[in-house]
């Protein structure tokens, strides 16, 4: 067993289950990007040592550290400018808890979340779509 792999005991001996980190890794980046106000996944340091090497990572912007006390996720994002920063952070945490919880069957104990700066993009391309559509009418 990988040593960043945590097995869950089923009532019934019949096997073992493995959850390997990049599965919550998954699971935790689909869901906190679909939340209003993210406007990307940062990388953080460990994702750029790693496309330097020539190691190509899904888990942009989340770092995932399983042990025996529970998974802790850290997030590394870029906010919509205009975005309740807090408001953003909450909703990351109690979504990703949740989902994370229910899908492995495994304990969250931590969720942090590192604002790593604001995108000016999303007016940009609100205002696009308005001229777009003005030329249209």
């Amino acid at each position: 067993m990988n040593e960043n792999e945590l097995s869950l005991n089923t009532s019934q001996d019949i096997g073992e289950i493995k959850i390997s980190p990049d599965v919550i890794t998954v699971i935790a980046h689909t869901v906190a990007s679909e939340i209003e106000g993210v406007s990307s996944m940062s990388s953080g340091i460990a994702d750029n040592i790693s496309s330097v090497l020539g190691r190509k990572t899904s888990s942009k912007g989340v770092k995932v550290d399983i042990s025996d006390k529970g998974v802790v996720i850290d997030f590394y994002i870029v906010v919509d400018y205009g975005a309740r920063i807090p408001d953003v952070a909450w909703k990351i945490q109690e979504r990703v808890k949740s989902a994370v919880e229910s899908m492995s069957g495994m304990h969250v104990s931590a969720i942090n979340i590192h604002v790593q700066g604001v995108s000016f993009d999303k007016d940009a391309r609100e205002a696009q779509k308005t001229d777009a559509s003005a030329k249209q009418n």
